[in-house]
């Protein structure tokens, strides 16, 4: 689970610093060392021939990683694991015989894989909270905002701008709930051994099983997790990368409706993504100015959804206690799948922190679409003044269906409020309800359940991921 920030796009253009450097080449070998001193130490506390000395210069060396003795042993054995061994065992002379005692190479890799995995997956929960906080400013600003509300594209209901907004912002809030589960779920592999029967351990410790328990469980502790799986085969349960890649793939997900929204709006020149002073929109097309933040989260996230396929196929071919054919492949898609989805979140904080709203433009939307969003007041009336439902429907459709004829091939104005008004079977729809209204009349609850919504759910987000609530992501192209 490598990046090298010189050859990947994803780390040079999207990914934080902070992303990048978890998952980055250099962590991934420190994490290693981490783990064989702490093999050690918890194999030496339990009664092995360990000296102090081999601990303390395994200590001494444990950050300083000889790649290039580590590159040349990997040419001449094939064998990654092996190569680091060597290297490692190069610098410290005493200790060189005892590192990685009794383990297998998935005690390393799967055990740094986790490791990095939490600490990706703490960096993605702050940046959903910040994404959470600043969509929560924008709604509570614009929660009284009333804009046409749409159900396939079409002009349905007026509803609010920060209504519409609390859509975004429930979606964003499932995914950090379930982050949240998966983050308190996670386990490390531990000390398990070839296939998973910690049978070389227990052969170190003479057949004393609780001590082959116990050094599982200090290695645990010490690595900062409360648990290990219970059983495994050689590796960690590959079922836990396809629960991590898909929730991130529920995040890109959520990034990408929202950002298809901005994307529909901004055409509509309802809502605009933020816009430097200098940025080009369009090499051919000066004065275009395209929602290329939007645009590029609706890529990045559509390449993380489409991870998830590969990370079923992975852990549904896994071949009894392992196969290999997981190693190149699960090195490549879970890095990748945090990278992306922090470059995305990045965006989406970006977005949200400085959208603008055109009030005026939808005010004029409104007005437009507003004689036909009254009609179902005018419905409801006169059905209960006595008229029947579905035949009134019927008036008002074919009323409306010519409105709309008129409006759009002769560029007419929406004069279907003065149709129904001379239409009998509207006679008793009190004169109030069938003249152009207040849209405020027309939003229901949607300023109501914008701010108890903010209250409710937004607000223990901000309580409890206080210091995310100072990020500020640096979108870089």
């Amino acid at each position: 689970m490598t990046q090298d920030a010189k050859t990947d796009v994803v780390v040079s253009r999207y990914a934080s610093p902070e992303m990048a450097e978890t998952f980055s080449a250099e962590r991934r070998i420190r994490l290693w060392r981490d783990l064989w001193v702490a093999l050690a130490e918890a194999e030496r506390e339990l009664g092995l021939p360990i000296k102090k000395e081999q601990i303390d210069e395994l200590k001494k060396f444990q950050d300083k990683i000889n790649w290039d003795v580590a590159q040349k042993r990997e040419k001449e054995i094939r064998h990654e694991i092996m190569a680091h061994v060597h290297a490692y065992g190069a610098q410290c002379k005493k200790a060189a015989g005892i590192i990685h005692l009794g383990a297998t190479s998935a005690y390393v890799t799967d055990n740094s894989d986790l490791i990095m995995m939490r600490d990706g997956m703490k960096l993605i929960a702050g940046k959903l909270a910040a994404a959470i906080d600043r969509l929560g400013a924008f709604a509570a600003k614009e929660k009284d905002t009333a804009t046409v509300a749409f159900t396939h594209f079409q002009p349905a209901q007026p509803t609010t701008v920060g209504k519409r907004a609390c859509l975004w912002i429930q979606d964003f809030i499932m995914d950090l709930e379930r982050l949240e589960y998966e983050l308190k779920d996670l386990r490390l592999l531990g000390v398990k051994g070839a296939t998973g029967t910690q049978d070389s351990f227990l052969k170190l410790f003479e057949g004393d099983k609780k001590k082959v328990r116990d050094l599982d469980k200090m290695v645990v502790k010490s690595m900062g997790f409360a648990k290990s799986y219970a059983v495994s085969g050689q590796t960690y349960p590959r079922k836990v990368d396809t629960r991590v890649v898909t929730m991130l793939a529920a995040i890109a997900e959520s990034a990408s409706k929202f950002a298809t929204d901005i994307r529909l709006l901004q055409a509509m020149h309802e809502i605009e993504e933020p816009q430097e002073e200098s940025q080009i929109g369009s090499s051919a097309m000066p004065y275009k100015q395209n929602p290329m933040r939007a645009e590029r989260t609706c890529a990045l996230s559509r390449y993380v959804m489409n991870l998830v396929g590969n990370v079923y196929g992975t852990a549904s071919t896994q071949w009894f206690e392992r196969t290999l054919d997981d190693s190149a492949n699960r090195r490549l898609v879970i890095p990748q799948a945090f990278l992306v989805c922090d470059g995305v979140l990045n965006l989406v904080i970006n977005i949200a922190t400085g959208m603008r709203v055109r009030d005026a433009v939808i005010a004029q939307n409104l007005d437009r679409e507003l004689p036909f969003l009254q009609t179902e007041e005018v419905l409801m009336h006169a059905v209960r003044a006595g008229g029947d439902r579905q035949a009134l429907h019927e008036k008002i459709r074919v009323h409306a269906g010519a409105v709309v004829k008129e409006v759009r091939e002769k560029g007419a104005s929406n004069d279907l409020l003065a149709r129904l008004r001379r239409d009998s079977s509207f006679s008793a729809v009190p004169p109030k309800v069938i003249i152009k209204g207040n849209v405020s009349r027309f939003v229901g609850l949607a300023s109501q359940q914008t701010g108890r919504f903010l209250r409710d759910c937004v607000e223990p987000v901000r309580k409890r991921y206080k210091t995310a609530m100072r990020t500020r992501p640096e979108v870089r192209v």
